[in-house]
């Protein structure tokens, strides 16, 4: 089965900084590829590269089920089947947290009447476990576990084929923790392919199926998470010296 993702030569620059060096990967359908690295390594530069949010890349290619997609703009890669969330639990604080799902749906191209997309935005915080009491709440009053999940719900709102996750278990609790993997487990036996970057490594090595490493741009390790954990390179990066 060919990749659902399929990256070469992706790079961005800014001045003299290469954020991301002539990135070469793939991801498997059904998976989830890991991705760690230290504090500016690119990490999330390469999820704003791939998902045109809100740059693009110098050069390289990117291949989503096949077709090309670098060139084209933010909504139309979100509406072919690639979403994403942010390191910051970016919500429309006067908004419900229905309301902020529901934007997220009206906005996924879809010809349904309004009760219908009502419906939609109520599956997608079900799915994430969002407590239906909370609902109407404005969600710059909920707390921060709850404000990730209506940030991935809204995610989940496009009906993306691949999800892009940064750092859902920062700042959170042990037992939120857990519950974020969980919830990612599920979504992946719902057949979700995810890419998810986080710092919070128990949680990423017992998720991913493969895990990769960025180090100023480039990628220095991937393959087997147990393995990638104690490859010298990457406890040099993570340690700043040899193991």
């Amino acid at each position: 089965m060919p990749p659902i993702l399929e990256v070469r030569g992706l790079s961005k620059s800014f001045g003299g900084l290469h954020a991301v060096a002539a990135v070469d990967f793939s991801v498997a359908a059904r998976g989830i590829l890991g991705i760690a690295g230290p504090n500016g390594s690119g990490k999330s530069t390469l999820f704003n590269v791939l998902t045109r949010i809100p740059f693009g890349a110098d050069s390289g290619v990117v291949l989503f089920e096949g077709r090309e997609i670098q060139s084209l703009q933010a909504h139309a890669i979100a509406r072919l089947g690639l979403a994403r969330t942010f390191q910051r639990e970016s919500v429309f604080p006067g908004l419900s947290a229905i309301d902020n799902v529901l934007l997220a749906v009206e906005n996924s191209g879809t010809t349904a009447r309004f009760p219908q997309r009502v419906a939609q935005a109520q599956r997608s915080l079900d799915e994430v476990g969002f407590p239906a009491t909370l609902h109407n709440s404005p969600a710059g009053q909920l707390p921060i576990f709850l404000r990730k999940l209506v940030m991935i719900a809204s995610a989940l709102a496009l009906q993306p084929r691949l999800l892009l996750l940064d750092e859902p278990a920062s700042s959170l609790t042990a037992q939120e923790i857990e519950r974020i993997k969980q919830l990612i487990l599920q979504l992946k036996a719902h057949g979700m392919t995810i890419l998810l970057i986080e710092h919070v490594l128990p949680l990423l090595t017992s998720v991913s199926d493969q895990l990769m490493v960025l180090d100023q741009g480039r990628v220095i390790a991937r393959g087997d998470p147990s393995q990638v954990i104690a490859d010298p390179l990457v406890v040099q990066a993570y340690l700043g010296r040899k193991p």
